[in-house]
């Protein structure tokens, strides 16, 4: 009972913090610029089209009335119609989405690859203090922190290109696919079995996730370092020990459970960065996502399409630190308890 009333708790505070965030990302985007400036710009334009115009999509009101007119379609499904030139009058819902599941297959494959290897790369670290594994994660950890991620990413793709020459000269074409690491986003994956599919998706992945992994794993095996020698110097390990606990059952029982809740507070916030911080690896890559439609809408001044992508990402951020509640609950339950 106590979880399922924690649970609603942490529902009914992200209803307002939800609706406080569209409202700002509303004001952002209604004074990002002119909409209809395009418009205005054309040789020949009269007045009164630009006002029919204006009075169409409502902006002729002030910013607060348009905000609510804006939440009740959206909350209704309609999330308007882009304006942008050469994407006029169509439906923003499905292009949002559509481009958001893309980042999102990306984005979440990476996010757990890297929070599993950075927790696990952070444990063997604090356990094993001051011996050659933690200097060399470490090191490998603040070489990733003082990488750009589209360094990371083309270097990748340029070792790709070659380890694709590599399958064709060794005849494995195919097996793996040509190329079997794609350094484009696939537009279709069709495979004839479980090994083709394997195979085609590791080659349509792998590039991009090792890119956006390579960073957030680093930041998660430092928090989780930092986090598990506190643990293990607390007095209740200690006394643990004390009474003839095995090493690995403190380590595992006892203390990786308290030194992963900093962690997930990490992996929560890095979320929501992680998905917009894609449009670089998506850029690399040429994965038509989140990124791409970002720098699209941007350049188009285009609001509707703004405003479905940035709530989409708000979201996002409001959902994963649901979650992260939601597990601080399972790992202390006396979090849920207060």
């Amino acid at each position: 009972m106590n979880l399922v009333l924690y649970v609603l708790r942490r529902l009914v505070i992200s209803v307002p913090v939800l609706l406080v965030g569209t409202f700002l990302c509303f004001v952002m985007v209604a004074n990002t610029g002119d909409p209809l400036g395009e418009l205005r710009s054309k040789p020949g334009i009269n007045l009164e089209a630009i006002a029919a115009t204006e009075h169409k999509l409502g902006l002729d009101q002030g910013v607060v009335a348009r905000y609510f007119t804006w939440l009740g379609h959206f909350l209704s499904g309609d999330w308007g119609i882009s304006i942008a030139q050469g994407n006029a009058l169509q439906p923003v819902a499905p292009k949002v989405m559509a481009a958001f599941k893309v980042t999102l297959e990306l984005v979440l494959a990476a996010s757990i690859l890297a929070l599993v290897f950075g927790v696990l790369v952070g444990v063997l670290a604090a356990v094993k203090q001051y011996s050659i594994w933690d200097y060399l994660a470490t090191t490998l950890a603040f070489l990733m922190f003082s990488m750009p991620i589209f360094c990371i990413a083309i270097v990748l793709k340029g070792y790709a290109i070659r380890l694709n020459g590599w399958v064709r000269q060794l005849g494995l074409s195919d097996v793996l696919g040509d190329p079997w690491l794609r350094t484009t986003s696939p537009e279709s994956l069709s495979a004839t079995g479980v090994g083709d599919a394997l195979a085609k998706y590791v080659g349509a992945f792998l590039l991009p996730t090792l890119s956006i992994m390579a960073i957030t794993s680093a930041a998660y095996s430092r928090f989780q370092r930092a986090s598990m020698l506190e643990v293990l110097g607390a007095d209740y390990v200690r006394t643990a020990r004390a009474k003839g606990v095995s090493n690995s059952r403190v380590i595992w029982r006892h203390a990786f459970r308290n030194a992963l809740i900093p962690v997930m507070t990490l992996f929560s916030v890095n979320f929501g960065a992680t998905v917009t911080g894609a449009i670089i690896t998506e850029t690399v890559f040429t994965w038509h996502g989140m990124g791409t439609l970002l720098v699209e809408a941007v350049n188009k001044n285009d609001p509707q399409v703004l405003m479905g992508w940035l709530v989409v990402i708000a979201a996002s951020v409001v959902i994963a630190n649901l979650v992260a509640d939601l597990l601080y609950g399972i790992l202390d339950p006396r979090i849920r308890v207060g």
